[in-house]
């Protein structure tokens, strides 16, 4: 597990699209502390500042409700003064103001969530510092084989860029990884990283 946390700041109502928008972000190696998750509905969210110091980024989703919300607008200036760099994901620049104004932003589109979670990860690559170690500057998604009687570890490692992942999203291609104990085929969504389907290798 990295050191890496990502701090996600959200109106209460927008639990959902966070789900959507981290569904697969949350399977790789680094911690995401959702606000929603971290306190009860109605309470104070004043005791989650320790979440944004221990935080390498916050993520701040701004749909209507977010950008009026006095716990999203808090947190966003509390983590301006903690020196923790914050990146907006809203479906609109006009929602963006304050601290956030002329920020560039991850676009969020209900009816186009992979692309969403694209740039969301592509501005996460680029501020957080690579989840492998020194010696292998790439990210990696850890998970076990899921095959029947074989529990081994599999590691999906990402060392293609962005825009290359994205290329291979657009023509339907996929990356996979192979178990090494038993053979099991594991292909992933080159633009989100989301588990796709197994094939595991016929008996001889």
């Amino acid at each position: 597990m990295s050191d890496e946390r990502v701090f996600v700041s959200h109106a209460p109502g927008d639990g959902e699209l966070v789900g959507r928008l981290f569904r697969s972000i949350r399977n790789l190696p680094f911690d995401v502390h959702v606000a929603g998750e971290e306190v009860e509905r109605g309470r104070d969210r004043g005791s989650l500042r320790g979440r944004i110091d221990e935080s390498s980024v916050t993520v701040a989703v701004l749909t209507p409700a977010g950008a009026s919300n006095q716990w999203v607008n808090q947190e966003i200036g509390y983590a301006v003064a903690r020196g923790v760099d914050i990146v907006p994901a809203t479906s609109s620049a006009d929602l963006l103001g304050g601290y956030l104004a002329g920020s560039d932003t991850v676009t969020l589109d209900g009816e186009s969530m992979d692309r969403s979670v694209f740039e969301l990860l592509s501005a996460l690559r680029s501020l957080l510092a690579p989840v492998g170690g020194l010696d292998t500057p790439k990210w990696y998604l850890p998970f076990h084989c899921t095959v029947e009687g074989c529990s081994a570890a599999v590691t999906l490692d990402v060392d293609r860029d962005q825009p290359g992942l994205w290329r291979l999203h657009d023509h339907g291609r996929t990356i996979h990884v192979d178990c090494g104990e038993c053979g099991a085929r594991y292909h992933f969504d080159p633009g989100t990283l989301a588990f796709l389907r197994r094939e595991t290798p016929r008996a001889e």
